[in-house]
């Protein structure tokens, strides 16, 4: 944080960052892209079966709430006006699910999770922007898995090989999407079901819930989400960018189009500018635009041009492709997703996604499980005094291969040991395995998009070990880029919310954009040795393969691959998806 004469500072910008296990408010200076202050408040995930992960929306609003205050009191500390921040941006955990009464305000259920990974708050060897690996006792659920009987009975309806959702979407019938967790809240729990058929059910992404409190609740807030998050639904057209008629409203009628089309008007008493929604907070009006977390890292990382690029590298990784205007449906197990749209009149932007779901979270296993390290940055250490695996390779598919392989059977696999192994090798192995699977999703994207990468731009909290990322531009062998302002995520909320329509204090014009000081790793063995590396790694990946099947999986296993059945999608029985047409859907802000 940095203290700043009133005079020098200029509009300013904040920014929530809602993560699953923290919140944050950071606050930007709009000219500078400079931090001036934050706050940050831990959250509590709750574990109700095997399986399950759903966190207490009023605890996640409250945070929201302490976390502006103890904002803004740092800064009148620091003699900065509140009043000058003009816009703020709101980056959110993508697929968790919420639905709420809108008569009172009340959520009607817990917010059912989509991922459980460390945020800002957790203990960790670093501590940044949600995204590091958390000591022991924090959780790293990757989904969760209620719904997987949801999925299974909805996949064995469907014909083989029809693409009829991921060609509206660009997503696959997946638990970690929001409509099979709606679908089982519809179907499971009483106070939802009564809520929906007396016209009182709200339904939303996190984003959603905290903009409709924070401008009103009850009292005329705002019911809307943006592109970005409704693109996870698995309900939202990615090509028209509206709720998707066939999708939500298959053979029972128009009701529900017809409280999303209500819903545009819902709120209206507040002002309303393009995709922002003034209201009365910190004693002035300011803005609100939400992005989901992964875009806003894109953003933040400026990746405007096609084939720009940023990995995020956490308990997992998030590889996102910036694909331009095109809308580029991959062949390869990525995803498809929006990117962003800043602005009613601006371009939508597409992007391709991959997610590695094992990173951070094996230096974990290494402390936790073997205790071949006691604290996370010891792995670092432990490299560094070999410099090598010695032909030890780690495959960590803890829970089967995710992107791009999208294989249940495989298992995790330590191979190529010999009597002169030992933990310093095979900790060079866990950090060399991140490094691999981030190729194989930029593999991938290269093939879909026809345009390689020439550098891969980075960020998260295992940034900060050097021999990761220089072993990842040796892996890539591009150049791997990290800039030195590692709050990218809560950064790219704040520049979309302050380059708004009707805000205009942040100029995402190239030449207006401040320079960002970055670190550079460049390549430092031949392009053969990185070849042979990799191909190494592939053929240990081989024989990861076909340990368990879904039929004889462990008893209690949480693996995705129960209920995600690549390829098969759903047709007629979307209807199972939703349910009755009284449920609101939240206006999708262009």
């Amino acid at each position: 944080m940095a203290a700043a004469n009133k005079a020098v500072l200029g509009p300013l910008v904040g920014a929530v960052d809602q993560g699953t296990s923290s919140t944050r408010f950071l606050v930007f200076n709009s000219k500078t892209a400079e931090l001036l202050s934050h706050h940050q408040v831990e959250l509590k995930q709750e574990f109700p079966k095997e399986g399950w992960v759903e966190q207490d929306p009023k605890e996640i609003l409250n945070s929201v709430y302490e976390c502006i205050e103890k904002t803004c009191e740092k800064l009148g500390q620091l003699n900065i006006d509140i009043s000058n921040i003009k816009a703020i941006g709101v980056s959110n955990q993508r697929e968790t699910t919420v639905v709420w009464d809108k008569l009172t305000g009340e959520p009607l259920y817990n917010a059912v999770a989509a991922r459980v990974s460390p945020g800002p708050s957790d203990p960790v060897a670093v501590v940044l922007s949600g995204s590091s690996v958390p000591a022991a006792g924090t959780s790293s659920v990757w989904l969760d898995l209620r719904t997987q009987s949801t999925v299974e009975n909805l996949s064995k309806r469907i014909p083989g090989n029809n693409n009829f959702v991921k060609s509206k979407t660009g997503l696959p019938l997946s638990t970690y999407f929001s409509a099979v967790k709606l679908r089982w809240l519809l179907d499971n729990v009483r106070k939802v079901q009564k809520a929906v058929e007396e016209e009182r059910a709200l339904f939303g992404t996190v984003d959603s819930w905290l903009i409709w409190c924070l401008t009103g609740g009850a009292n005329g807030g705002v019911h809307c989400t943006d592109v970005t998050n409704a693109s996870r639904t698995m309900l939202f057209n990615i090509h028209s960018l509206e709720w998707d008629k066939e999708l939500c409203d298959v053979n029972w009628g128009n009701g529900l189009m017809e409280a999303i089309r209500e819903n545009q008007f819902y709120g209206s008493s507040k002002k309303e500018t393009n995709n922002f929604v003034s209201v009365t907070v910190l004693s002035c009006h300011v803005y609100f635009q939400c992005l989901g977390d992964q875009s806003a890292a894109l953003v933040g990382q400026m990746c405007f041009q096609d084939g720009q690029a940023k990995n995020t590298y956490g308990t997992g990784c998030f590889l996102l492709c910036n694909t331009g205007r095109k809308c580029v449906f991959s062949e390869h197990g990525l995803l498809t997703t929006v990117a962003y749209k800043l602005g009613r009149d601006k371009p939508v932007y597409y992007a391709l996604e991959g997610s590695v779901a094992i990173a951070g979270a094996v230096v974990r296993w290494l402390r936790d499980n073997l205790g071949i390290i006691k604290t996370s940055e010891e792995i670092e250490k432990l490299a560094k005094e070999v410099g090598t695996s010695y032909g030890c390779y780690f495959v960590p598919a803890f829970s089967g291969l995710y992107a791009p392989y999208w294989e249940p059977s495989a298992r995790g696999i330590i191979c190529g040991l010999t009597q002169f192994t030992n933990r310093c090798h095979i900790a060079f192995a866990a950090l060399e395995a991140v490094c691999f699977q981030t190729r194989e999703i930029l593999d991938a994207m290269n093939r879909d998009c026809g345009m390689p990468l020439r550098h891969l731009q980075v960020d998260g909290g295992m940034t900060n070990n050097k021999i990761l990322m220089q072993l990842q531009a040796d892996i890539l062998y591009i150049p791997v880029v990290k800039p030195s302002m590692p709050e990218t995520t809560a950064l790219g909320a704040a520049m979309a919310a302050g380059a708004a329509e009707g805000v205009g204090v942040w100029s995402l014009d190239p030449e207006d954009l401040s320079a960002v000081t970055v670190e550079r790793f460049e390549p430092q063995i031949n392009a053969e040795e990185s070849e042979i590396r990799y191909s190494t790694w592939k053929k240990a990946v081989m024989k990861s393969m076909g340990w368990v099947t879904t039929q004889s999986s462990e008893s209690g296993d949480p693996s995705i691959f129960c209920s995600l059945p690549l390829g098969f999608f759903i047709v007629s029985s979307m209807v199972m998806l939703i349910g009755p047409g009284n449920l609101h859907m939240p206006q999708v802000q262009p």
